[in-house]
């Protein structure tokens, strides 16, 4: 099926093939006085493209030979073998530890196999390994051996190409995996599969390798030498997708269904990218989900927006400042045709070695002044609710005794008329006699008034 967007093809870099050096202990190629040592529970394929004369090998329990047609094996007869004056026991190397998820071991290349040059696009660290709607391939006339493990259970992919032939089916990799030589060459708890689709929609597709960005970046990492270098700017940026600080720029943009990824950045390189004073700028440029917050708590949704990631290779405090004017220049262009393109809304953040990172443009408000003033009125209308409920009589504080100063000062009592000189007292709890009031009180008849504030053992006649 046609992609909306340019297919992408990722080729597998090491191989576990006889002929390769670096996959012996010794460094090269076992020779006629040599004795050849697979360890015997190690899994493994092997791709002998040559005829090897050996003195000796040990083979191991679970794995296969591929020969080539005219390759072979043949006993040594010890007779002299130029570069091979003294036999060495010479052991295969261990290739359990290649991972799937390895960016360093990957790398970009045209539809068949040749190798795509350096240029101005670059990859986050998460879209160096295959993304869903990625082709993969394995070279032909190579062996090789994988580890899938994985946070997620299954890894699409739209086609996976061995021994040069494609399989862009679900039957046809079902088919392979079934064969003998895909559970030496594939292991690990992720399982890969093939879709046969590429990207349907115009504005790009998320890579989908979020969930192992902690294996990427520990991949990445341990290859150079377990921490990121060192930026030349003072707070570099994070973008999404990335595992090191960059000084640069980052631009993200919201977009309409009228916009077209591929088209956009060809855009971008031919106005912009190539022109003489950006010859140093590299861009990448993709769709990405950016988590979204609401009073510093993370929610469960995700935003998609276009993400380009501009850096240059100045040094020292001009470090960024290229990467820098180039997003100056495409935050211009976006206000001019930015509808017209499909950009609902823009955002730049910069971050060179004379200043620190920050947010220098937005286009239209930013979101973080909109979503303080939508606080601010959230806000006040609760208090207004409050203070309204309150008045109405529906909400009560107990433990506010001003409250029943405010009442009196609002609805004053009227006061008694002038004849009766008594007044009902809320502190008290009068007793009245059961004598009746028309005649004289007794001298001896005691009045008790019950005091909340004392004892109830204590009286006042």
């Amino acid at each position: 099926l046609p992609a909306a967007t340019a297919a992408v093809y990722k080729q597998w870099i090491p191989n576990t093939n006889f002929e390769t050096a670096s996959n012996w202990d010794k460094g090269r190629v076992p020779c006629a006085r040599d004795v050849v040592h697979f360890e015997k529970d190690k899994v493994v394929s092997v791709f002998v493209r040559s005829p090897h004369a050996l003195t000796d090998m040990y083979l191991p329990l679970n794995g296969e030979f591929v020969l080539a047609a005219g390759a072979a094996f043949t006993a040594s007869d010890g007779s002299w073998d130029p570069g091979c004056d003294s036999g060495e026991t010479v052991r295969f190397a261990d290739a359990e530890h290649r991972a799937w998820f390895d960016p360093t071991l990957w790398q970009d290349v045209f539809p068949r196999g040749e190798l795509k040059p350096s240029g101005p696009i670059f990859s986050v660290d998460e879209e160096r390994v295959p993304c869903r709607y990625d082709d993969v391939i394995f070279p032909p006339e190579t062996s090789f051996r994988v580890n899938t493990d994985s946070s997620q259970a299954v890894i699409q992919l739209r086609s996976i190409s061995v021994m040069g032939q494609e399989l862009n089916t679900p039957s046809s990799w079902a088919g392979y995996l079934g064969g003998p030589s895909a559970p030496l060459q594939f292991h690990g708890n992720g399982t890969l599969q093939v879709t046969g689709t590429g990207c349907p929609d115009k504005s790009g597709c998320a890579c989908g390798n979020t969930l192992d960005g902690p294996r990427i970046c520990a991949a990445l990492l341990r290859a150079s030498g377990r921490q990121c270098p060192e930026p030349a700017c003072q707070s570099p940026l994070q973008p999404l997708g990335h595992c090191c600080g960059v000084c640069g720029a980052i631009i993200n943009l919201d977009f309409t269904p009228d916009f077209d990824l591929q088209k956009y950045q060809d855009r971008l390189i031919q106005e912009l990218l190539s022109q003489p004073k950006y010859a140093g700028v590299q861009m990448a440029i993709s769709k990405v989900h950016k988590a979204q917050t609401f009073l510093d708590i993370m929610s469960r949704s995700a935003t998609p927006l276009i993400q380009i990631v501009l850096i240059d290779d100045r040094a020292g405090v001009q470090a960024g400042t290229a990467a820098e004017q180039l997003a100056a220049d495409i935050m211009e262009s976006i206000a001019q045709h930015g509808e017209a393109l499909g950009i609902s809304s823009s955002k730049m953040e910069v971050a060179t070695g004379s200043t620190a990172s920050g947010q220098l443009g937005g286009h239209p408000v930013s979101r973080i002044t909109a979503g303080t003033v939508m606080g601010l009125l959230f806000s006040l209308l609760l208090l207004g609710g409050i203070l309204f409920l309150y008045r109405k009589g529906k909400l009560r504080f107990p433990a506010l005794r001003l409250s029943r100063s405010w009442d009196r000062l609002e609805d004053p009592v009227s006061p008694a008329p002038a004849s009766d000189k008594g007044f009902d007292n809320p502190v008290f709890n009068v007793e009245p006699p059961d004598a009746d009031l028309g005649q004289e009180t007794p001298k001896d008849l005691q009045v008790f008034y019950l005091n909340p504030l004392y004892d109830a053992s204590e009286t006042e006649t």
